[in-house]
């Protein structure tokens, strides 16, 4: 497993990492959870993403008792803030990173998160209130690095122009073959700055394995055929794109790669790019995803890709689901 540099921080990351989102919040059993979560240290990653949103806090707990049983500078620990809690409690107010933060370590049962990202940007709340709270948690011992996830360059300009404030490291945005909407004004932007991309979906939601196909009901085991994890997929689920990733076997075929490592060395590729996170319901597919580690793609292969999905790609800045544009100040 190769590592990264997650921006200017000098934290080191294995460039494919492991995520908890649809999975470790509920999407499948305990044991699972834990067999995925051993074999990814057994193969090399370092990195483990989750938010509090995930499960409301379930995937939180089950990391905090999988990982206690680890030493804590072994593993680099990410979590998240925005996102309804209850009620009453969402959002990036110095009040609430304070409390989230805290119930966040509680739950995963650590003194101190290596990132803290905000989940989506708060538009409610003066920039600078949530700069100086995130730099307060810095100052405290509890985080080490700051980031966000999926915030317009607008808003990541004005977090970076708040005087005395720590320095965001990490972007979290949506990237893989199909989704390209990064790559026109966010990374240019994050490379300009010192800022990581810690990449989610870059499998498309699994749909990149090619086991989805077009016309046909997807496998009983699958993501797409699940309640729990299915609802986030629907944008791929589209005949169009379907036969377009059929298109990309030949193209893994003539490489000598499986669809899953060509998926993740394509993103990969990009030096922007500091982890691609990955999630897996089977310790079988961890391995198979830290299979691309190092893989690089020729360019006829990367043409060959291109011409495959032609017609079915997403160019160009893209809001996020959730994300609202607009920066409010005091």
């Amino acid at each position: 497993m190769e590592l990264r540099r997650l921006g200017d921080s000098e934290i080191e990351v294995s460039e494919v990492s492991l995520g908890s989102w649809l999975t470790y919040s509920g999407g499948i059993e305990r044991e699972q959870t834990e067999a995925c979560t051993r074999r990814a240290f057994e193969v090399g990653i370092n990195f483990f993403d989750t938010s509090n949103v995930y499960g409301t806090g379930r995937a939180e707990e089950a990391w905090g008792e999988i990982l206690s049983g680890y030493e804590r500078d072994s593993y680099v620990l990410a979590t998240k803030v925005f996102f309804p809690m209850s009620e009453s409690d969402s959002g990036l107010s110095a009040e609430q990173i304070r409390k989230q933060l805290d119930a966040s370590l509680r739950r995963l049962r650590t003194d101190y998160v290596d990132l803290y990202q905000c989940h989506r940007f708060d538009v409610e709340t003066p920039i600078e209130e949530t700069m100086e709270a995130l730099t307060e948690a810095v100052e405290s011992g509890k985080v080490r690095e700051i980031g966000f996830s999926e915030w317009t360059n607008e808003q990541i300009q004005a977090a970076l122009a708040v005087e005395g404030t720590v320095k965001l490291v990490s972007s979290q945005p949506q990237y893989n073959m199909i989704w390209r909407a990064p790559e026109a004004e966010l990374f240019p932007l994050c490379s300009a700055n010192g800022i990581g991309n810690i990449v989610w979906s870059p499998l498309a939601q699994g749909v990149l394995t090619g086991k989805y196909e077009p016309g046909r009901e997807p496998p009983e085991d699958s993501r797409a055929a699940s309640d729990e994890m299915s609802f986030a997929i629907d944008r791929y689920m589209d005949d169009a794109v379907l036969s377009a990733v059929q298109r990309l076997r030949p193209v893994a075929d003539e490489a000598g790669l499986t669809m899953v490592q060509m998926a993740l060395a394509w993103v990969l590729r990009r030096d922007e790019v500091s982890s691609a996170i990955i999630g897996a319901s089977r310790p079988e597919q961890v391995d198979q995803n830290v299979a691309a580690s190092g893989v690089e793609l020729s360019d006829d292969t990367l043409a060959a890709i291109d011409e495959a999905l032609a017609g079915v790609t997403v160019e160009g800045p893209r809001l996020a689901g959730f994300a609202r544009e607009g920066v409010k100040h005091r």
